[in-house]
């Protein structure tokens, strides 16, 4: 009977296993710092194994910066924290498929890992911009003055200083590159073979946004640096340029097809002869190659209703040879003028086109600017409680661009869960079923803001109570409409909206550290240990971390039942189900076994000893022999 960790990946050796498996050769083995034998790469030997000519020395095309390496090593570090429910703070709990995370989304990135690998259509994030002040994320990769002036080299071997230091804005932008690297890379792996990532950024990152996308989900996956114009006025500014845009960077999966594209305007579109075939707009009729080049294209074109003559011109020919000329005449395809003085056009039919939308790499209209933004939340919350955040236009015309019904969205910087109002809304719009989840750091807000002033002690509280207004908001005008009968737009009804969300929160794992290093322990403490699992941790608390370990969903609805008295826990009816109870009897585990669960897990206590855990094997395997059991 297998244990649940309750430990999320460790990254380096995933990456080693998929070395070994490509090349074996390329694996050896060293001590780690407790003398036990580990596996490593050789990387001199698989620089060979991938090359004919060994690259030596340090000239070579790569993006780099102080602290780099370190960032990538505590991306892969596995850690030992779980996600707690809040369900005093969520919203429909037990019908929502949304969920809002609080807590540092590098851990909340490795927590996701398993139970959201491949699963999520787009992410879209707004990081910090990087403006010269310090952010709020402070990782274990930062380095010190002194250490990033030692790896510059900015020292002698008798420590005396080479050159001034001109490098402050430089430890900037390390600081920041180190901060969204390992992040980005967490976030690939959630990303489906179909998805995309939209990154807003401005002129301060933009291009080490780029080069860290570049490296993290492969330069040939780059789809676009959209420009979004943030305001209409010009900001004052004594250089005399005013910088009105800002970018959103968009990178792909292998599997991507293309997006949506901007919606065609058929104003010029019209049907004055009730051509069967629809509205038409009329086209060009000449292609620029001249006559001697295209001599078969250069005739006299007569319209045969008319008789009018209409000459050709010598440096832009018919479109189509005669023969061709005369069959789009027959299918009247053909709309001459009523002198030869004009010139005549083709018929092109609305019906006809390839696609009902655009592509466009420019947002300058009808997404939404800075102002409206602000003032959006500041209307929904009743006062200014956010300064920087997108409208909500621009993130729904994202997600629109992206996204299928049932596509999971993520926002790992959701500041003021614009990301989570735009996705309801656009659900309202359209009667999809997309979800989201949201993840924040709850930042504490200025003593001396009017956010803090009305209650709100950090960033997740107006997260969240942006979302539950939002929600309450678009829930009373689908009610309005159902009120006036309009709850059919043309032939496609208007759904009522998932507006609820569940909260989690990041904390320490559930486990004693005993689970983990019984070897620091004396045998007396262990005995005194009468269970493996935290005091103050809930049935609930355990369910997640199961989830979380066995890489299942979170939204999933689950329900507790009685059974025996003992409380038993179905995860979406027996996806996964689960009892925490100690001394679970054994018509318990029978009647769970009836169920036939996909997964099934207890805890170590559930059982008094070894042959009790037999017995469970057993059982199921007479019952449920697909069932894969688990215990933590």
């Amino acid at each position: 009977m297998e244990k649940l960790t309750q430990e999320t990946v460790n990254f380096t050796e995933k990456n080693i296993d998929r070395i070994a498996a490509l090349f074996p050769s390329a694996i050896t083995e060293t001590k780690d710092v407790d003398g036990k034998l580990k596996r490593v790469v050789n990387f001199d030997q698989l620089k060979q194994l991938l090359s004919g000519e060994v690259v030596d020395g340090d000239e070579c095309y790569e993006f780099t910066w102080v602290g780099k390496k370190q960032s990538i090593i505590e991306g892969n570090r596995p850690i030992r924290k779980t996600l707690r429910p809040c369900k005093e703070e969520s919203k429909n709990w037990d019908t929502t498929e949304n969920l809002y995370i609080e807590g540092d989304n590098l851990d909340v990135l490795k927590l996701l890992q398993n139970s959201y690998l491949n699963k999520v259509k787009m992410i879209y994030i707004d990081p910090p911009y990087n403006t010269g002040n310090d952010f709020i994320y402070r990782d274990n990769f930062k380095v010190s003055k002194e250490d990033y002036e030692e790896e510059l080299g900015l020292f002698d071997e008798e420590e005396n200083r080479l050159f001034k230091n001109t490098e402050t804005n430089g430890r900037y932008h390390s600081d920041w590159c180190s901060m969204m690297y390992p992040r980005l890379q967490l976030a690939r792996n959630l990303l489906t073979d179909d998805g995309v990532i939209f990154i807003s950024i401005d002129d301060n990152e933009v291009h080490n946004l780029r080069k860290i996308c570049d490296e993290v989900f492969g330069e040939e996956h780059f789809l676009a640096k959209f420009v979004w114009r943030r305001r209409s006025s010009s900001a004052l500014d004594k250089s005399k340029c005013s910088t009105d845009h800002e970018y959103v960077i968009a990178y792909t999966m292998h599997n991507f097809h293309q997006l949506r594209g901007i919606d065609k305007d058929y104003k010029g579109y019209s049907n004055p002869d009730n051509d069967p075939r629809g509205p038409w707009t009329t086209g060009d009729l000449t292609v620029g190659m001249t006559g001697d080049a295209r001599p078969n294209q250069y005739y006299d074109l007569v319209d045969p209703k008319t008789g009018i003559v209409y000459k050709p011109n010598y440096n832009r020919v018919w479109s189509y040879i005669p023969e061709s000329m005369s069959q789009l005449i027959a299918d009247n395809r053909i709309v001459f003028p009523d002198n030869h003085t004009k010139r005549p056009m083709k018929k092109r039919f609305a019906s006809e086109l390839d696609s009902g939308t655009n592509p466009q790499s420019t947002w300058m209209d009808n997404v939404g600017l800075n102002t409206e933004a602000t003032r959006q939340i500041n209307d929904l919350l009743g006062m200014a409680v956010f300064n920087y955040t997108k409208p909500i236009s621009l993130i729904k015309s994202l997600v629109l661009q992206a996204t299928c019904p049932n596509s999971i969205i993520l926002d790992f910087f959701s500041g003021s869960a614009t990301t989570a109002h735009a996705v309801m809304q656009l659900n309202a719009e359209d009667g999809g079923n997309r979800k989201f989840i949201m993840v924040q750091l709850p930042e504490e807000t200025e003593p001396n803001s009017e956010a803090y002033k009305a209650g709100y002690k950090n960033i997740c509280e107006i997260g969240k109570e942006r979302i539950r207004r939002a929600g309450k908001k678009i829930e009373e005008e689908l009610k309005a409409k159902s009120t006036k009968g309009d709850l059919f737009e043309g032939d496609k009804e208007v759904k009522m909206v998932d507006t609820g969300f569940r909260v989690l929160k990041v904390d320490s794992t559930n486990m004693k550290d005993v689970f983990y290093s019984p070897s620091q322990y004396n045998q007396q403490m262990l005995l005194d240990l009468e269970s493996n699992i935290k005091d103050d941790r809930t049935d609930i608390d355990l369910l997640y971390g199961v989830l979380l370990d066995w890489g299942v969903p979170l939204s999933l609805p689950h329900i507790t039942e009685k059974i025996g008295g003992k409380d038993v826990h179905f995860v979406n009816d027996t996806d996964l189900v689960a009892c925490f109870e100690e001394h679970v009897p054994e018509e318990v585990i029978r009647e769970i076994a009836r169920r036939k669960p996909l997964r099934v897990v207890f805890r170590d206590s559930s059982f008094r000893n070894s042959p009790d855990k037999i017995n469970v094997t057993e059982i199921f395997k007479t019952l449920s022999p697909e069932t894969t059991i688990k215990v933590i």
